[in-house]
């Protein structure tokens, strides 16, 4: 189980657009655009393509905009494996290639730990600003990189395995069988926040795998006569590889997000578990850790209920 999977926002109206329709309308339309230029067969004719749409009825207009949106529909319950392709869940017959940017992403984290470590003693202004920039590196390699082991082939896949990894720790909270908990009593501000920045991390992650999908597409339909044209499949390629890097910008603010909703909310969930309150920090992981282990393993509790006194009638 995967704290990215424990809760997904449903099939509601502005999510769609954003996720699933958006991407496949973008998709659809180049791959059209190109076939109505005269591809695959020939170099593309750009006035012959805008005639074809001008030219198109309203019931054909109708009948492509219900295709898209079919489609659209349809790629709906393939966006969790698109997130995981983008996190580095490949098929097995990848593995060279996952072992390869796993130890790339290792590089980039002892870069980056190297870049955290504390100066030794030296002047006092110096000192300083090498103190600030190795506070900067530590607060990025915690948000970006989990520990070596738990290292992913992919930079969004890193920054997710450090959420998970990070959220809820320091409360003795395993995020990964938390969160489906949790998630239920967020407070109204925390879970418009939550979901209107993992609605961004999808979308922006269903826009890259489409548009790299679309870039082969393309490819295809220009390279049998195409020439030089064939690089116009270079375009849904760049816009691939621009919204995965902003995919990674999202699971940045995602993550922080999810943090702090069990920096906010944690209390609610023993309330709405009917637990008592702990005292201090250290009953509160140590109950924590029991109900952790409870929720992954199916081990018994020994946690005694705190049930609210009944409220008199009015």
């Amino acid at each position: 189980m995967r704290l990215d999977t424990a809760v997904r926002p449903g099939l509601e109206g502005a999510r769609f657009f954003l996720v699933d329709h958006l991407p496949t309308y973008a998709a659809a339309l180049f791959v059209l655009t190109l076939v109505w230029a005269g591809a695959p067969g020939s170099a593309p004719e750009f006035d012959r393509a805008w005639r074809t749409a001008a030219d198109l009825g309203t019931g054909e207009v109708l009948l492509v905009a219900l295709a898209v949106t079919l489609g659209a529909a349809l790629g709906h319950p393939l966006q969790l494996a698109v997130v995981r392709l983008l996190e580095g869940g490949w098929p097995r017959w990848t593995a060279p290639a996952a072992r390869a940017a796993r130890v790339r992403q290792l590089r980039r984290r002892a870069r980056l730990a190297d870049r955290a470590e504390l100066p030794e003693d030296t002047g006092a202004e110096s000192s300083n600003a090498e103190i600030q920039a190795a506070g900067l590196a530590g607060t990025r390699l915690r948000r970006a990189f989990p520990p070596a082991e738990l290292i992913r082939p992919t930079a969004l896949g890193n920054v997710l395995a450090a959420m998970e990894w990070q959220a809820g720790e320091p409360y003795g909270l395993d995020a990964v069988v938390a969160w489906p908990r949790l998630y239920p009593v967020l407070g109204e501000p925390t879970l418009i926040v939550v979901t209107d920045r993992r609605n961004t991390l999808d979308g922006a992650a269903r826009l890259s795998v489409t548009m790299a999908a679309t870039a082969v597409t393309s490819a295809a339909l220009l390279l049998p006569a195409a020439g030089w044209w064939t690089c116009l499949a270079l375009l849904p390629l760049a816009v691939a590889r621009v919204a995965y890097a902003g995919a990674v910008r999202a699971a940045l603010a995602y993550s922080e997000c999810v943090r702090t909703a069990f920096d906010l909310h944690r209390f609610d969930l023993l309330t709405a578990l009917h637990l008592p309150l702990p005292a201090d920090p250290e009953a509160e992981r140590a109950l924590n850790r029991e109900l952790s282990s409870a929720w992954r393993q199916g081990t018994p509790t020994t946690s005694h209920y705190d049930h609210p006194a009944p409220q008199d009638p009015a």
